[in-house]
């Protein structure tokens, strides 16, 4: 062992042991800055589903949980030999 070794918290290193990490550091966070994240979070969700779209790659609408389809849909039908 090197002596950077000593400075390691080991539990950290584990699943249970980052989420436990992560939520002591979610609870230090103060009403604000939950809110900014939420708002920030919220902003990347719109942006990156935007960018499915534009694309035409499937994504899931996040008002009913569906999985939207990639391709993409005529809102008038073809005009063909009747």
């Amino acid at each position: 062992m090197s002596e950077d070794d000593d400075g390691i918290d080991w539990s950290l290193t584990t699943w249970e042991g980052a989420r436990r990490a992560q939520l002591r550091d979610a609870m230090k966070l103060t009403l604000t800055e939950k809110w900014q994240a939420l708002e920030e979070m919220a902003d990347w969700a719109r942006a990156t589903i935007a960018s499915r779209q534009a694309r035409g790659l499937p994504y899931i609408d996040p008002y009913t949980g569906e999985r939207v389809s990639g391709a993409v849909v005529r809102e008038e039908p073809p005009v063909g030999p009747a």
